[in-house]
C-alpha cells in the first residue's frame, strides 16, 4: 500500500460522499478492513444517525450522541428533515471531536467519515460546511465521491452524476477523488473514455434524442475542464478490488493538499486572527472613550510622565488600587499621624501618582 501523506504527522481524513445507493458504508468497511490488514488501523467516524446497523466498528458514532427517532418526535419532522437536525445537534459539540482525533493522531494514519445515505443532508447544510472546514484546518483532508457505475451506463445519468461531483468540489474546495464503485458488476473504463474523449461521449449521446440529452451535450463542453484535473479510481467494495489505487490516488490528494490547500487556510485562519484582534482594539478604544480621560493640564512640570497621562482611566483602574483606600487614607484623623506621607513611603509609584492626581483635581479638599 502507498504510504498515503509520509512523512505527513497529522491522520488523513478522507471525507465518503456519494447518492444514496451507491456504495458509501460498503467502501468505508472495505477500506478498514483493507487498513485493519495492512497494520494501519483506522480512526472510524460515523455521521449517519438514520442507519440501522454498521457493517464496520466505529470510534466516534453520531447514534451514541444523538437519538434520531427522539429528535423526529420532539421536533415534529421528517425523515430528511431529523437527519438534518440530528446532524446539526451534532456539529454544536465536534469541537470534542476534534480532540478525540488529535489524541489519536500518532497511532492512526486515517481518519475515515462515512457521511448520511442523502447527499445533500451533509451537502448543502450548515453542520456539513461546520464539520468539512474543522477537520479541513486542522487536518490533511480530502473528498471521496463514490460513484454507482453500473448506474451510470447511461450518458445521461453519468453527467448528473459529474455535475454533483463538480459542485461539490467548488464547494468543499478540498482535494476530490472520483471513486467509481461495484466494477465487480460492470468495468469503470467506459465512463473514464467518456471523460477523455469528448467526441466518443457525444457519440454515446447521440443515441438518446431527450431534451436532457442536448441539455447533457451542452453541459459536456462545460465539464471538460473538469475532468483534466479529476483523480478516478475504479473500486469494489464487495471484492476489494482497486484499493492500492485508490490509496495511490489518496496520497497524490495529500501531496495536493499541502501544497496548494493548507496555505489556503493559513492565510484564512491569520485573517480571522486579523479581525478578532482588531475588533478587540476597537472595542477597547471605545471603552476609552466611554469612560473619558483624566485632566492633566493643572499638573505641574516633572509631575507625571507624557506616558502615564496617554494610559488613559482604564491603566489608573487597572494599577492604582480601590478609591475607597484613597479616600480612608486623606480623611482619617484619628491619630497624629501624617497618613499622606505614610501611604506615600510605602506604596508604588503608581500609588503615588494617583494620590498626586487627586490633590490636583480637588484642590480645596486637599488644602483642609
Amino acid at each position: 500500500m502507498a504510504a498515503a501523506g509520509a512523512g505527513v504527522s497529522s491522520p488523513v481524513c478522507i471525507l465518503v460522499l456519494g447518492m444514496a445507493g451507491s456504495g458509501k458504508t460498503a467502501l468505508v468497511q472495505r477500506l478498514t478492513a483493507y487498513l485493519h490488514s495492512k497494520n494501519s488501523p483506522p480512526y472510524v467516524i460515523n455521521l449517519d444517525p438514520a442507519v440501522h446497523e454498521l457493517p464496520f466498528p466505529a470510534n466516534i458514532d453520531i447514534r451514541d450522541t444523538v437519538k434520531y427517532k427522539e429528535v423526529m418526535k420532539q421536533y415534529g419532522l421528517g425523515p430528511n428533515g431529523g437527519i438534518v437536525t440530528s446532524l446539526n445537534l451534532f456539529a454544536t459539540r465536534f469541537d470534542q471531536v476534534m480532540k478525540f482525533i488529535e489524541k489519536r493522531q500518532n497511532a492512526s494514519q486515517y481518519v475515515l467519515i462515512d457521511t448520511p445515505g442523502q447527499i445533500e443532508v451533509f451537502t448543502w447544510s450548515a453542520s456539513g460546511t461546520i464539520i468539512t472546514e474543522a477537520l479541513a484546518s486542522s487536518f490533511p483532508c480530502l473528498v471521496v465521491y463514490v460513484m454507482d457505475t453500473s448506474r451510470s451506463t447511461n450518458p445521461v445519468t453519468f453527467m448528473s452524476n459529474m455535475l454533483y461531483a463538480c459542485s461539490i468540489l467548488y464547494k468543499t474546495k478540498l482535494p476530490f477523488i472520483v471513486a467509481m464503485n461495484k466494477t465487480d458488476i460492470i468495468d469503470h473504463s467506459f465512463a473514464v473514455e467518456w471523460m477523455q474523449d469528448f467526441e466518443v461521449f457525444q457519440d454515446a449521446l447521440n443515441q438518446e434524442t431527450s431534451y436532457a440529452s442536448n441539455l447533457t451535450r451542452s453541459m459536456s463542453l462545460v465539464l471538460d475542464e473538469f475532468y483534466s484535473s479529476l483523480k478516478v479510481v475504479g473500486v469494489s467494495a464487495v471484492q476489494g478490488t482497486g484499493m492500492e489505487e485508490f490509496f495511490e490516488q489518496v496520497s497524490s490528494a495529500v501531496d495536493e493538499y499541502e501544497r496548494e490547500y493548507r496555505p489556503e487556510y493559513e492565510r484564512l485562519r491569520k485573517k480571522m486572527e486579523r479581525a478578532e484582534n482588531q475588533r478587540q482594539r476597537e472595542q477597547l478604544d471605545r471603552l476609552q472613550q466611554d469612560m473619558g480621560t483624566v485632566p492633566m493640564e493643572n499638573s505641574p512640570a516633572g509631575s507625571g510622565s507624557a506616558a502615564e497621562a496617554a494610559s488613559g482611566p482604564s491603566a489608573l483602574i487597572l494599577t492604582r488600587g480601590t478609591l475607597e483606600e484613597e479616600e480612608e487614607a486623606l480623611e482619617s484623623d484619628t491619630d497624629d499621624v501624617d497618613h499622606q506621607v505614610t501611604e506615600e513611603s510605602h506604596e508604588e509609584p503608581a500609588f503615588r501618582n494617583f494620590l498626586q492626581e487627586a490633590k490636583q483635581r480637588y484642590p480645596a479638599r486637599s488644602s483642609h
